[in-house]
């Protein structure tokens, strides 16, 4: 989740000391009710929600930016919030509750909390509104009509299994730190456990120093590098949840007279930034990239057509990962950072 993209990055909502949501509407095409002489062809006007965990994350800017593109080409007025951080379940449940009063058609969400909101997700549908998980699966899957998304699995096996071969090649003794996301949050556990997949071990495995939770932020993942250095400074492999937390490892590494050369640091979300300044740089070797956009321009696309009589959005749509380095590994099937820097959140 995370990295510099094209000028969504204005946040749109306020939020409040008491954790109420304020909702902002972007209105696409013209203000007619039931057609549009601009965006949409004169489709019938249709209400969107987005929701994300948080508006400063790059992830989330370029996934707000497409579904605001495609709101503009659907003839949607496009209602979007955001927490305050990834795991602010109070403010996402207030935003469900006002869309569903504004009268949203379809709510797309990436959950903060995958349990939490839940009971939110079920009143919402209760009222007629499909709900689309994006990026992050509720817990359960079914609690919601479909689930847009990278298979975050399969993104920390890649990841894994290529932090493996290269310190295989490399023939060192893996001490490996892992910077996590945050506790009930399903796409960190997903990445979490793939990358021990992917590199062969399990959790409380010897060769693990230890793991701190970030919030995929990235002061926090400088904070907690510094942690786990000071409790192990051997630490030479480094699971980041994303690119955050990655950059801000480096920058703890950095500052303890560690190298580039000296550590394996591996990642997920394969923004812009973190190709052209992680990726490209050798600060990060690979990151599993994921496709944002094309999980809110989905989501979008297919709300309204399902509110103008099409069929309803339903199960698990597969956005693709694909992992990118510029040092690929045998056995390890990636792409280099010129694929990266070309299909960053598309």
């Amino acid at each position: 989740m995370f990295q510099g993209l094209n000028g969504h990055g204005r946040r749109v909502l306020a939020l409040g000391v008491t954790a109420s949501l304020a909702i902002g509407v972007a209105a696409c095409g013209s203000d007619d009710s039931s057609s549009s002489s601009g965006g949409g062809g004169g489709k019938k006007k249709v209400t969107v929600g987005l929701i994300t965990k948080e508006d400063s994350n790059p992830f989330f800017i370029a996934m707000k930016g497409a579904a605001q593109d495609e709101a503009k080409k659907e003839n949607v007025d496009l209602i979007t919030a955001a927490g305050k951080n990834d795991a602010d379940n109070a403010s996402q449940v207030n935003a469900i509750e006002q869309m569903t009063t504004q009268g949203a058609k379809g709510i797309l969400i990436t959950p903060a909390d995958t349990k939490a909101i839940i009971p939110a997700v079920k009143k919402a549908r209760d009222a007629g509104v499909t709900v689309i998980a994006l990026d992050t699966p509720t817990d359960p899957q079914s609690a919601v009509d479909a689930l847009y998304a990278t298979d975050n699995l399969k993104a920390g096996i890649a990841i894994g299994k290529y932090a493996k071969a290269l310190a295989d090649k490399q023939g060192i003794k893996p001490v490996i730190g892992m910077l996590d996301l945050a506790p009930g949050i399903t796409v960190g556990k997903l990445r979490h456990d793939g990358f021990l997949q992917g590199f062969g071990i399990k959790d409380g495995d010897p060769s693990i120093a230890g793991s701190v939770d970030t919030l995929g932020e990235q002061a926090k993942g400088q904070t907690g590098m510094e942690q786990l250095l000071q409790k192990n400074p051997n630490i030479n492999v480094i699971y980041s949840i994303n690119e955050p937390s990655g950059f801000g490892a480096a920058t703890a590494l950095k500052a303890a007279g560690k190298d580039p050369k000296d550590f394996i640091l591996v990642s997920v979300d394969g923004g812009c930034d973190a190709i052209n300044k992680g990726i490209n740089k050798g600060i990060i070797d690979a990151t599993s990239q994921q496709y944002p956009s094309l999980m809110a321009s989905d989501g979008v696309k297919n709300i309204a057509a399902a509110a103008r009589g099409g069929d309803k959005p339903k199960g698990y749509h597969d956005t693709g990962v694909t992992l990118i380095t510029n040092d690929p590994q045998s056995g390890v099937d990636s792409k280099d950072g010129k694929y990266g820097s070309q299909h960053c959140w598309g």
